[in-house]
């Protein structure tokens, strides 16, 4: 993958008529709305975008993407590195209702102007690749989620007290109270 940053703009509809192909990167700091459901702004995206036109004329994108990131832990919520990666092949279409006529493997991307922007594409990508809850190993986890809690208090073994219960076997016919 390279290590030029990604264009934001492109044709993509003139891109896929020159089976063109754009690598770039990108930074988490990057992704507005990407960024609110990270644990840290650290890490790196990869894109690798290949344009091209199917025996249908349809206008194709393959995105692939490799990601690392900084999400947080749902048990101990802290910081922990997150790989993601991700790959999908989507039909350039100018308006939602020719989404309808799309074989399944597609998926629709509507691109109203001329030109579309490539960070939202990549953004959206990601959401959709990130897992709903990121978790350490346990062991790790329990560690960390143990000094947080309070010590648990000695339990004590009841002797030397009366048991409440003994009133109650007085009640009963025949029995004598204790002393």
């Amino acid at each position: 993958m390279s290590t030029e940053p990604l264009s934001s703009i492109l044709d993509v509809r003139k891109a896929a008529v020159r089976d063109a192909e754009i690598r770039g990167v990108l930074k988490p700091l990057d992704l507005k709305r990407f960024r609110p459901l990270l644990g840290g702004d650290d890490g790196s995206i990869s894109v690798d975008m290949a344009f091209s036109r199917d025996e249908e004329r349809r206008y194709l994108v393959h995105v692939t993407i490799e990601a690392t990131i900084v999400v947080t832990c749902q048990r101990c919520l802290e910081a922990m590195p997150e790989r993601l990666s991700c790959e999908n092949t989507l039909a350039i279409l100018w308006t939602d209702e020719e989404s309808a006529h799309l074989p399944r493997h597609l998926d629709p991307l509507v691109v109203r102007d001329l030109s579309c922007n490539l960070w939202e594409l990549v953004e959206d990508e990601l959401i959709l690749a990130l897992p709903q809850f990121s978790y350490h190993d346990t062991a790790a986890c329990n560690m960390k989620v143990a000094a947080y809690s309070e010590p648990v208090p000695q339990q004590d073994t009841g002797e030397g007290k009366p048991n409440p219960f003994d009133v109650l076997g007085q009640l009963k016919p025949g029995n004598t109270p204790k002393e």
